[in-house]
């Protein structure tokens, strides 16, 4: 724990900065390529990039655009190159937010603001399927709204039919995800966006995971079932800039489809002593940094950028998955095509793995793997930073699969931050 109090004196700079530095030697090694999950790194030049415009915006606040209207600039720029992105139209608008939660949240938020004021909704509900990110059962606790979960089909997408049986008169959002996280299987967009247009209700696509990957996954001929603004009644799209965008932490993209509809998604207050209030998202204060180093990195990549980088991620993928698929004892679970898989025990198998052993047994070999459940498997996100270490990943696989067939299950799972 260190010190609980804080020194009565000030410390010598380089000496603080030595014990920052040395707090990191437990932490997983991301630049190397040896973590799927958390951090995603483009490279070293993108990285180069967003260190200097981050440097150039360490200490502006977006709390106000007016003050610093350049922060308004950067946040239009990237709202409306996302949008064109996913096919959305002229009036498509959006906010930046500082990740994939606040992204999750403010659209249910405003959904629930858009049911109220235009339906009359005052027990607003929430129709989704379990393979939905955990932030919108947050949002539903957090904002009053009843959540409505549906499971899953066979190929590990949400399941249609259940959810039409859910949508009804107090329905304020259906949500679809593309892909979701769990086992990276693109939900049916369009059917569920249908579904929620039949009651008037807001659709959101959770695309934080895919928003900086499918279009460009298009674009070199993997196309997948129209999950954007493509798709009518799609209202609101959340895509994190920080993940497959190759950003610095924090930032994401919320879009809705119209001025009109983002116009639920803002707060606005004059009963205080202080003037009129207004914000676009949870946060009040916001750090200009990762918007500046987002938009650096955007424009530094560009398209050809961005499908270089996501040919090499689709390329690495798609080589980890035929690799557990040679594995006796190991699935894929699903049949997802893009940069998400999840790594689970063969029940025809014979000789079955159990995931959380194998992911003790990496771990041993420096590999770090999120793990879920259930069924209890392991989770990869691959990046092109990823791509650098695949042939040492694929041969300590094999070997780990070997060391832990028939052995403990391993940890419990653990995507928290607790204390």
């Amino acid at each position: 724990m260190g010190n609980r109090s804080l020194p009565s004196q000030g410390r010598p700079a380089n000496e603080v900065l030595a014990d920052l530095a040395a707090k990191r030697d437990g932490d997983v090694r991301w630049a190397e390529g040896r973590t799927f999950g958390l951090v995603f790194d483009g490279g070293t030049d993108v990285r180069a990039v967003a260190e200097e415009a981050a440097s150039l915006y360490f200490h502006e606040n977006a709390l106000n655009t007016q003050a610093f209207p350049s922060l308004g600039a950067i946040q239009s720029e990237l709202c409306r190159w996302t949008a064109d992105l996913l096919h959305g139209g002229d009036d498509t608008a959006g906010f930046l937010t500082s990740g994939g939660s606040e992204s999750i949240l403010c659209a249910v938020e405003a959904a629930r603001e858009r049911a109220r004021a235009e339906r009359g909704v005052t027990e607003p509900e929430l129709v989704l399927a379990t393979n939905a990110h955990a932030a919108f059962h947050k949002a539903a606790h957090l904002f009053g709204l009843q959540a409505r979960v549906v499971g899953v089909g066979d190929d590990w997408a949400a399941d249609v039919e259940a959810m039409a049986d859910m949508v009804g008169p107090d329905t304020a959002l259906v949500v679809a995800s593309a892909p979701p996280y769990p086992q990276g299987v693109v939900d049916p967009v369009i059917e569920i966006a249908e579904l929620a247009a039949t009651v008037g209700a807001n659709c959101h696509v959770d695309a934080c995971m895919g928003g900086f990957v499918l279009p460009f996954a298009e674009m070199e001929g993997r196309s997948t079932p129209a999950w954007d603004f493509r798709a009518d009644g799609v209202t609101s799209i959340s895509a994190d800039l920080h993940k497959l965008g190759y950003a610095p932490k924090g930032v994401s993209v919320l879009l809705h489809r119209s001025r009109d509809l983002r116009r639920y998604q803002t707060f606005e207050f004059d009963g205080w002593l202080g003037g009129r209030y207004a914000t676009p998202n949870l946060q009040g204060t916001r750090s200009g940094l990762p918007m500046a180093a987002a938009w650096a990195v955007v424009q530094y990549l560009g398209v050809d950028g961005y499908r270089r980088l996501v040919r090499t991620t689709l390329n690495t993928a798609d080589r980890i998955r035929e690799q557990v698929r040679s594995i006796d004892g190991l699935r894929v679970l699903g049949d997802p095509v893009h940069h998400l898989l999840a790594i689970a025990a063969d029940p025809d198998s014979d000789r079955p793995i159990e995931p959380f052993a194998l992911g003790e047994a990496l771990a041993a070999r420096g590999w770090h793997h999120d793990r879920q459940g259930p069924p209890e498997s392991l989770h990869l996100t691959v990046s092109a930073g990823n791509a650098a270490a695949l042939d040492e990943y694929l041969s300590d696989l094999t070997s780990a699969a070997e060391e832990s067939r028939g052995g403990p299950s391993g940890r419990a799972t653990n995507y928290a931050t607790l204390e």
